[in-house]
């Protein structure tokens, strides 16, 4: 089995994942275990809280017609999947690699950028936006703006 897997959802699986990410959100409220019917005569199966978070992930994209690509942390992918991932171009994603934004290394000539760098990649750029919009709340509130 391939380390990436991208899951695209059929015109029909919408309204199904809705439904039923509705019905996960209130049993992860409620507080209780939850069980999945396999259907038929599989029985049903217990599955732990930290993957019912990425089912619930999951269930959303597909509920808006989204598909989602599962990359293992400990995967490495080529330049050109890494700047996939991002949803930016190869050369630019070249351009975080050699001013250091993001960590890699070499095998042969070729890069190899593990999926957890880009994990940290995004957070780290999602906190230096945040602080960003932040910080021009504060002046506009400070300027009377808002």
């Amino acid at each position: 089995m391939s380390d990436i897997a991208t899951l695209v959802p059929e015109p029909t699986d919408a309204e199904l994942a809705a439904s039923a990410l509705r019905s996960l959100d209130a049993a992860r409220d409620a507080n209780i275990p939850v069980r999945l019917s396999l259907g038929g005569s599989d029985g049903e199966l217990e599955v732990p809280g930290s993957v019912l978070v990425a089912l619930a992930r999951v269930l959303d994209s597909f509920a808006h017609g989204e598909g989602v690509t599962l990359v293992p942390a400990h995967a490495e992918l080529t330049t050109q999947q890494a700047a996939d991932v991002l949803n930016v171009s190869r050369p630019f994603l070249i351009g975080l690699l050699d001013a250091g934004e993001i960590s890699y290394r070499t095998v042969g000539t070729h890069r190899r950028v593990k999926a957890a760098s880009l994990v940290r990649y995004l957070r780290e750029d999602d906190a230096r936006r945040t602080a960003a919009a932040d910080e021009l709340a504060a002046e506009a509130h400070a300027l009377g703006l808002s």
